[in-house]
């Protein structure tokens, strides 16, 4: 049979070792579909929705390292995609959307389904989208999309009209003016800085008494090195949310996450500190770093565009953060005065037991957080964790204590709600043996997540550990934006907007042939999560939670507990309850 273009473009994705393919079927892409029954080494994993596809290729791209890649549709599928695809490029992950178009003879016309889709994708896949012509262009196309997605960890488009697709291949366009002819190849970075740049780097550090270190995505596979750094510079390493898993919390010096869901000790190491290392980090609140003038300032990054973006620093270092902290390490000088070290470490055991303390506070529903600690205390050392955005994001932040060999990501960059249902599936497709965790909020977990779970009930029992645990705080709220009216706007719950359903969450898990339990009181937690951790199918926690614990800042100020203050005034629907909340954390009224 005479190769079509379907058939070689999925060879040539073959040829670049992609193995799986997200997408949901339409007739914009039925070339690639027919291409894809006639082969084994590529395989075709249908989402429900474009959506959920893209998602899956940016979270394949985090827990593997690999691109990842997703397949829609023309018109309503690929405008599906972009949720998906942003979060990709918001977190700077290598990920290749394959998307079909109308036939190359009716485009211009107002078509059914036509859509101007290079100009669609002209910001989420700026760094290169193109649409196909001719078959000669299929091979340049794919190198070049999976070469720049994973040299410049972006998103990238390709377009293929559908009658294109069924055409013959040019696997080998003709040697002439005008044509190109790409190739696979290997790709090498230069991965560490010059030698008086790291020089100049050194003695910043070297010169510091009290040193911080922040550590973002950038700086997982360096723990090591960060670690040996900390080590001879006397320093405490704080977390952006992406770097959660970069170094163990378990050490004594690191402070754990930064930010607005952030510890009490890396609020007070950044507020104290006369020199800062950013590691891999574009961690973007500027009232949580050092002030201006306070710190002198190092960063490695791979990305020159990323540097002294959010601090101004002294020494820019470009590189990947492992070789460059390998190559700066012998030239640190190890502090004798551990005094600043002392002082961190005692501010982590300080945050540990505050931490502690506010998860076993008694709440007139069970106390999430509490559920959080629990989980955190049964999690096996290689457990992967997918987090959503909302008040989920606050505890997995906080009270989940990471270990050596952890993964965890989320939605970072783009915050958005839905991604972490999806991001577990991807993370069990690529470690089927391994155990994974979503934590969902309801609001969530209506968005999507139900949806996914169908696919999950659908391809579980391929996975050589079959456990995937979905906890989902059901609070019935869009909790983090109800806390968001009343502490930064000073306006009180607008239940029309932030009320949710009372879904039975794990009712509908066994309903999909899978398993689940309701929790609804805190001694039902620990027994939960033991069925859970020994279940021999995924596992739905439907945790029946108490709404109104806000997730504060480490630190309060007047001004804004004055907000919360101000929202019951003006007649917050659950004011009672908000009062003995924020009692409960230390703000009491004024």
């Amino acid at each position: 049979m005479t190769m079509t273009v379907g058939d070689f473009l999925l060879q040539r994705l073959d040829e670049w070792r992609v193995g799986r393919i997200y997408g949901y079927p339409g007739d914009g892409i039925n070339g690639f579909l027919a291409a894809m029954r006639r082969q084994d080494r590529i395989r075709f994993v249908q989402t429900r929705h474009e959506e959920l596809a893209a998602f899956m290729a940016c979270a394949h791209a985090k827990y593997t390292g690999e691109v990842g890649v997703c397949m829609a549709t023309s018109g309503p599928g690929a405008i599906h995609l972009l949720n998906g695809l942003y979060d990709a490029k918001l977190d700077h992950q290598p990920v290749v959307a394959i998307v079909g178009q109308q036939k190359r003879a009716s485009l211009g016309a107002s078509y059914q389904q036509e859509v101007d889709l290079v100009t669609l994708f002209k910001d989420v896949a700026g760094a290169f989208v193109q649409m196909a012509t001719t078959a000669g262009q299929i091979r340049h196309l794919v190198d070049r999309a999976m070469r720049t997605a994973r040299s410049e960890r972006s998103v990238c488009c390709i377009i293929v009209p559908a009658d294109l697709q069924d055409e013959e291949a040019v696997a080998t366009p003709p040697r002439e003016h005008g044509n190109v002819l790409s190739g696979i190849g290997s790709l090498s970075f230069a991965e560490v800085p010059p030698p008086a740049a790291l020089r100049q780097a050194a003695d910043i550090l070297n010169g510091g008494k009290r040193v911080a270190i922040l550590a973002g995505a950038g700086a997982h596979g360096a723990a090591d090195e960060l670690v040996e750094v900390a080590e001879l510079l006397g320093a405490g390493i704080a977390k952006a949310l992406l770097g959660k898993m970069a170094v163990p919390d378990e050490l004594p010096f690191v402070t754990g996450s930064i930010g607005i869901i952030g510890t009490r000790a890396s609020f007070d190491m950044m507020n104290e500190c006369d020199t800062l290392l950013m590691v891999g980090s574009s961690f973007p609140y500027s009232e949580f770093l050092p002030e201006e003038d306070q710190a002198r300032g190092v960063q490695i990054d791979i990305d020159p565009k990323m540097v002294s973006l959010r601090y101004p620093m002294e020494a820019n270092l470009i590189g990947d953060a492992r070789a460059t902290l390998r190559a700066l390490i012998p030239l640190l000088e190890r502090k004798t005065d551990r005094g600043w070290r002392e002082r961190i470490g005692g501010k982590v055991r300080d945050s540990w037991r505050e931490l502690e303390r506010k998860a076993m506070l008694e709440t007139p529903e069970l106390n999430p957080q509490r559920a959080f600690w629990e989980l955190s205390q049964r999690l096996p050392e290689d457990a992967i964790l997918a987090g959503d955005s909302g008040s989920t994001t606050a505890w997995y932040a906080l009270d989940i204590r990471a270990r050596a060999r952890m993964m965890g990501s989320l939605s970072g960059g783009l915050a958005t709600m839905g991604s972490a249902m999806p991001y577990a599936f991807a993370a069990k497709m690529a470690h089927p043996g391994r155990l994974v965790v979503a934590l969902v909020g309801d609001g969530a977990m209506q968005m999507n997540g139900m949806n996914c779970l169908i696919t999950i009930a659908r391809h579980w029992q391929e996975w050589s550990d079959a456990r995937l645990i979905v906890l989902v705080l059901n609070n019935r709220d869009l909790n983090f934006v109800t806390w968001e009216q009343r502490g930064m706007a000073g306006e009180p719950k607008f239940e029309a907007s932030q009320q949710l359903p009372d879904v039975a969450y794990a009712d509908y898990a066994r309903l999909l042939g899978l398993d689940g339990v309701r929790v609804e009181r805190p001694e039902e937690i620990g027994p939960a999560l033991d069925a859970a951790f020994s279940a021999t199918k995924p596992f739905v926690l439907d945790i029946v939670s108490e709404a109104n614990i806000p997730p504060l800042p480490p630190h309060i100020t007047r001004s804004q507990a004055k907000q919360y203050y101000e929202a019951i005034e003006k007649g917050e629907p659950e004011a009672d309850a908000v009062r003995r909340a924020l009692a409960q954390q230390g703000l009491t009224e004024q």
